[in-house]
């Protein structure tokens, strides 16, 4: 009886392990892609400032706070700084 038990206790704690491990795997594959989104559009961001910035000579200084929200926020944040920059208030 006891050592059913003990065989009993050793197939849960197998099964545990294995749905952790499937949690984990799964966790690193959804934040992987997010990681991996976000990346590609502060590259696109930091890519897009200066093309734009050198083919229409907006003249637009970009200093180490526009660093800073262009690769946190990527393209939405080039074309917010361009709007304010076309408005003035850059």
């Amino acid at each position: 009886m006891l050592l059913e038990l003990a065989a009993l206790g050793a197939i849960v704690s197998e099964i545990v392990t294995v749905v952790l491990i499937l949690a984990v795997v799964y966790l690193i594959y959804r934040f992987g892609k997010l990681i991996m989104m976000l990346l590609v559009n502060s590259m696109l961001g930091l890519i897009s400032i200066f093309a734009v910035n050198a083919i229409f000579g907006l003249g637009i200084v970009i200093s180490l706070w526009m660093w800073i929200v262009i690769a946190l926020f990527g393209l939405p944040a080039v074309f917010v700084i361009i709007i304010l920059h076309v408005l003035g208030i850059l």
